[in-house]
């Protein structure tokens, strides 16, 4: 044995062994326990105190919740429920509120009569929540009194104390997050938190969630505030989700059964776009990823659905085979299923393992989506018909599929002739950067590395895939152009719409447009067929948008760039120092074409200096709504949508 190798076994022993203490172990892991410490991660936090307040209410003791984001981006969360217990354990002398805020695994979730069935991390959710905080106020409001007790960083200030009296009930939870912990932003995002109050009030009917905040106020010094209250839970859930669409159906089918071990509900409807959008939860999870669940809801609609459907006699007439995806095109469902005991692979919980999920879910929907087609013969007619077109759409789709990856393979490296490559062929150093025009793409190929930075201009704004059946997409040319560079394919065994990315080419696809309308315009046309059709790719962070600057500052020799009104006002006034900023020279880009190559690089490709913003999808069902609405038909809710938004956006007239 190799002596140096013998020294090293011998030296290891029992003081080599560390046990992390307490919540050591979660500011150590930080990611462990909730994903990352990044944007996500942040927001984690606020799940994980909002998620105990949800389970007092599905308990049935609390039905109130208001969400405040302070001034300084800490967070408020208070609730109208029991409050947590104060009084003393024996086992760890000390008040159950100190134990359930310090020790990981410590909760009333365990306890099958107090809880039965939870979100949340299973006890670890708030104690990590507190250690991954510079500071943590706990106030609990119960018997009579007021009880308080602040931690730094997870360690208590001070014993569990009586602060005053209060005939009020519930608690007020109030913490700042650590910034040696999140050290890429501390900022919380107003919509990421709106949207996930939104779908815990569809999902939990009859509790009002409120949030405010309190960092953006108006004229009036009254803040940015919002309230979200549903009376009849996924009904309403899916009416949302499909309120910026043209229904089939004019009211969701509604599925219950709280006679199983596993409470099931399922709400669903038609309408007459191309995809599928499809939700589903597991004790208020969003299980994106699916699980049992899903596959026990999706094998029970195409059973059901087939059978109606060859007994009607319109598949017969129709002359066309149909399969799973044929079913699900149109479609918008939410499933939400209480579990007491969840199996979730992975950490973060987005795919449900429990077998027994997929009979209970499968023979609940099958039965009454049978009694429901019965009873409305009028309503499965259409639900048919749409299906039956669904698969001759299907069938002309795989052909378009198939003529595009065997152009590929015919013209040899397949590549379309506007692409500049670059010549390494490392995809996870190479990018892509989708640039609007034949000018500023001609700037980009002069101005780029070519090393490991490809360029793909594209010739106008490219076919809107929210309104265009499936076929048609890949017959545009863009949108070849974008695949076939890509190198991607479509279509597995278990799926012909599944994307296939082993020969992925780049690993940053970046989406580079003019800063003005028309430019906004194309690159919400290309994240909206990157969402419908190439999803995996924002999933997996692949997708980037560029930030070119909106203006040029000079002041003789001395050359700056600003991104926004706001910094081209400060450098203007920092360069005026006599005063006059008439002698300042401003020059408003319109479009990337008027930048040299020189220039385009400096600002907006050159890895050390550039800003991209990565794209993702902080919730599926917000993202899907968004984008039927702005790229949908239906002209209401989008003018809605741009008259309440409009003082966000600048807008050149």
């Amino acid at each position: 044995m190799n002596e140096g190798k013998a020294n090293k076994e011998t030296n290891y022993s029992a003081s080599n062994i560390q046990v992390l203490e307490g919540l050591e172990a979660v500011r150590k892991r930080p990611s462990m326990y909730i994903g990352d410490t990044g944007v996500k991660g942040l927001h984690h936090l606020v799940w994980e105190v909002v998620d105990n307040s949800i389970d007092e209410a599905m308990a049935g003791y609390c039905d109130e919740i208001h969400v405040s984001i302070n001034p300084d981006n800490s967070i408020t969360v208070e609730d109208n429920g029991r409050g947590i217990p104060t009084d003393m354990m024996e086992k760890e002398k000390k008040s159950a509120l100190e134990v359930v805020m310090t020790v990981l695994h410590a909760g009333g979730k365990f306890d099958k009569d107090t809880y039965k069935v939870s979100g949340g991390l299973h006890g670890v959710g708030v104690s990590c929540v507190n250690a991954l905080s510079s500071m943590l106020k706990a106030t609990v409001y119960r018997e009579g009194k007021v009880f308080e007790q602040e931690y730094h960083r997870g360690i208590p200030q001070y014993p569990v104390k009586v602060t005053g009296e209060s005939q009020r009930m519930g608690t007020t939870i109030h913490f700042q997050p650590d910034p040696e912990i999140f050290t890429l932003s501390l900022d919380y995002k107003y919509e990421t938190i709106s949207s996930r109050l939104r779908e815990l009030s569809f999902l939990n009917p009859g509790i009002r969630l409120n949030l405010k905040d309190l960092r953006e106020k108006d004229e009036s010094e009254i803040p940015k505030s919002d309230t979200f209250f549903s009376e009849v839970g996924l009904r309403e859930f899916v009416e949302y989700l499909d309120s910026t669409r043209e229904k089939l159906i004019a009211s969701p089918i509604f599925i219950e059964n709280n006679k199983t071990e596993i409470p099931v509900q399922v709400a669903l409807g038609y309408n007459t776009s191309y995809s599928e959008n499809l939700v589903s939860y597991v004790n208020n999870i969003n299980t994106h990823e699916g699980g049992t669940h899903v596959a026990g809801f999706r094998r029970a609609l195409t059973r059901t659905l087939k059978s109606y459907a060859e007994k009607s006699g319109l598949l017969e007439k129709a002359k066309v085979e149909i399969n799973g995806d044929d079913f699900r095109e149109g479609l918008t469902a939410v499933i939400s299923i209480k579990v007491a005991e969840p199996q979730f692979e992975g950490q973060t919980k987005t795919k449900l393992g429990n077998s027994e999920a997929m009979g209970i879910v499968d023979v609940t929907v099958g039965e009454m989506l049978q009694n429901y087609l019965e009873e409305n013969p009028k309503e499965a007619k259409l639900i048919i018909s749409k299906v039956i077109l669904a698969a001759q759409a299907r069938i002309a789709a795989k052909k378009a599929r198939e003529m595009v990856q065997r152009k590929n393979v015919l013209s040899g490296t397949g590549l379309p002739g506007k692409l500049a490559d670059c010549s390494s062929s490392d995809p996870s150093i190479c990018e892509l950067y989708l640039v609007e025009g034949d000018s500023a793409g001609g700037s980009a190929k002069q101005g780029r590395d070519r090393n490991f930075q490809a360029i793909l201009p594209l010739r106008g704004k490219i076919l809107n895939v929210e309104k265009a059946q499936e076929h048609k997409i890949y017959g545009n040319e863009e949108i070849k152009n974008m695949i076939t560079a890509l190198g991607v394919s479509f279509g597995t065994a278990d799926d012909s719409k599944a994307l296939n990315i082993a020969k992925l080419r780049y690993h940053k696809i970046i989406i580079m447009t003019d800063a003005d309308v028309d430019g906004s315009h194309i690159r919400t046309l290309i994240l909206t067929f990157f969402f419908r059709y190439m999803r995996d790719l924002i999933e997996q962070g692949y997708i980037y948008i560029a930030l070119p600057p909106l203006y040029l500052i000079k002041k003789g020799k001395e050359e700056r760039y600003c991104w926004n009104e706001e910094e081209r006002e400060k450098l203007v006034k920092e360069l005026a120092k006599d005063g006059k900023e008439e002698n300042v020279g401003v020059q408003r880009y319109k479009g990337l074409g008027e930048m040299n190559p020189e220039q385009l690089w400096t600002t907006t490709m050159d890895p050390v200096k550039r800003t991209l913003k990565q794209v993702n999808i902080e919730s599926a069902a917000e993202a899907d709504h968004l984008f039927s609405m702005l790229m949908g038909d239906e002209v209401a809710p989008r003018r809605e949508f741009i008259e309440k938004n409009a003082k966000y956006a600048k807008v050149d007239i």
